[in-house]
């Protein structure tokens, strides 16, 4: 038998991240793009965006700077707190796992 579980982030607001929303700014980070970002992962733009909005009304500072179009285009860029986020949330994930397979063990 093994225990198993999945974890995310919570404000007072609801969830701020998960698996979903932290592969969302990886490949935003990846791209420089919301849109690529968003058809890599099967979603609509207009998805990801609320995401992303959400995320960024829930913490204290921008996790994505998104530029308008224009002749050139427009793009996204992750932020410092965006990436932070990330780490984060990967250093909780591995100790959760951790604490996942220590107690399989105990079964």
């Amino acid at each position: 038998m093994n225990v198993n579980g999945r974890i995310w982030l919570e404000t007072s607001k609801g969830t701020f991240a998960g698996e979903g929303r932290i592969a969302l700014l990886e490949k935003i980070k990846l791209h420089g793009s919301i849109n690529k970002a968003a058809k890599e992962m099967k979603m609509s733009y207009r998805q990801a965006w609320e995401q992303i909005e959400s995320m960024n009304k829930q913490y204290n500072k921008p996790l994505v700077h998104k530029a308008s179009g224009g002749v050139g285009g427009g793009g996204s860029v992750l932020t410092l707190e965006g990436e932070k986020v990330i780490k984060l949330y990967k250093e909780i994930k591995l100790k959760f796992n951790e604490f996942l397979k220590a107690q399989s063990k105990i079964l």
